[in-house]
């Protein structure tokens, strides 16, 4: 008998999304044959996604590749761009939506997936919302993880070019009817289920396996002066709307010289509102690091002291959701300040001693959870080992993948 093909639906670079590629790899271990269609719009996150894919036992087909010099490749590039520009201006004057406002592959993925025969598809990000409506309608079996809640997302000024309705209406069918649904926290499933009246979708935290401990090179190329501790934030992305107006605010209320770390591509200008936030003193205490490989993260993460997670409540989706941040922060053994967001308050219940909690805005109250383990080495060590003990009985990949090979195969049952 041949194993159950799995398809995964995600229209969008593997290296932006560990999500998808600890699923595929997950799957493929357990005797799926799994293919990933995604989509490659960067010549560097392509190389990136390429070394990603070394060693896993899935395929990948890149369903849009505008990176390539081939004429035909091109050629869609340019039908795809003039179709999304057209749909917004569509959607700006007209207020009509249509997918593809969803990203420039939202097309190319719908036709590449609907001549697949897969047993089972998984949709991830929202380009694939409207192709799992699709694939559910023409009687495939479809599951949907909700990796953010993307009628809820973003800032408001970005919210007013969303096609929210479009989204809300293809998140509801799809939650109503797929086989299974899952996203990063309890708070998520709770809030999506009251308002969709869909069964809760079930938990799958993004979390990063144990054994990735073993690959931390114990090197210090992130920290200046060893003597005094660190802070360490990161993201895909440096600049407003991250939390680190917190940050940077509460700098002058520390007890103790700190080294704080951000990583990430800073956004244009972000010089100059670094500058115009850090007080001058601290200046030489605040480094901007680049992006490095997923497979070197745990190891620059490890490096330092405190973890910072300073997620704003701008939308339910932010507040909601459980980062990657926060998780990685735990495994690589970090004592972890984090705002007060509904995802984040599930975590530290769950990681008594690990992380300390701050309202989200208020820089004094951050001030003083740095400070209470600036303080006390006693305190910060315990936060540490804490940290570790979470992360290895709850928060690890281990504890998650089970859960969801079970989810996959109650699905995979229901249509054999």
């Amino acid at each position: 008998m041949s194993a159950a093909r799995i398809a995964i639906l995600t229209a969008g670079h593997l290296c932006h999304n560990p999500r998808v590629i600890k699923e595929a790899a997950t799957l493929a271990r357990a005797g799926y044959d799994v293919e990933i269609l995604g989509a490659w719009f960067d010549p560097e996150l392509k190389v990136r996604d390429q070394a990603m894919l070394q060693g896993l036992r899935v395929r990948f087909t890149a369903v849009i590749d505008l990176t390539s010099t081939r004429l035909s490749e091109r050629a869609v590039g340019l039908l795809q761009r003039a179709r999304s520009k057209a749909a917004r201006v569509l959607f700006r004057w007209a207020g009509l939506p249509s997918r593809f406002l969803l990203g420039l592959a939202a097309g190319a993925l719908r036709r590449t997936a609907q001549e697949l025969d897969a047993d089972l598809y998984i949709a991830h990000l929202e380009p694939a919302l409207p192709v799992a409506l699709v694939l559910l309608r023409s009687g495939k079996c479809v599951g949907v993880d909700m990796e953010d809640w993307y009628s809820e997302d973003l800032l408001p000024e970005a919210r007013k070019r969303r096609p929210i309705l479009f989204l809300r209406k293809l998140e509801r069918e799809v939650l109503r009817h797929s086989a299974y649904a899952t996203c990063p926290s309890h708070a998520m499933s709770e809030a999506l289920a009251a308002t969709y009246g869909c069964v809760p979708p079930k938990v799958i935290h993004n979390a990063f396996a144990w054994a990735d401990r073993q690959s931390i090179d114990g090197l210090l190329s992130d920290r200046k002066n060893r003597r005094i501790p660190s802070i360490h934030w990161y993201s895909q992305t440096i600049g407003n709307g991250r939390g680190l107006e917190d940050l940077l605010a509460a700098l002058p209320s520390l007890n103790r010289e700190v080294e704080i770390h951000l990583r990430g591509s800073p956004i244009a200008g972000f010089d100059s509102w670094l500058a115009a936030r850090v007080p001058e003193h601290w200046r030489h205490r605040v480094f901007v690091h680049g992006l490095v490989p997923n497979e070197q993260l745990l190891s620059r993460i490890s490096e330092h002291d405190i973890g910072f997670a300073g997620e704003m409540k701008y939308s339910k989706s932010r507040d909601l959701t459980i980062t990657n941040k926060i998780l990685h922060y735990l495994l690589a053994g970090l004592a972890v300040v984090a705002s007060d967001t509904a995802g984040q308050r599930e975590v530290a219940e769950q990681a008594p001693g690990a992380v300390f909690l701050y309202p989200s805005g208020d820089a004094l109250m951050l001030a003083a959870q740095i400070n209470g383990l600036l303080d006390s080495l006693e305190t910060l060590n315990h936060a540490k080992v804490a940290a570790l003990h979470a992360a290895e009985l709850k928060f690890c990949w281990e504890r998650q993948e089970q859960a969801l090979l079970g989810h996959i195969q109650i699905a995979l049952g229901a249509v054999s």
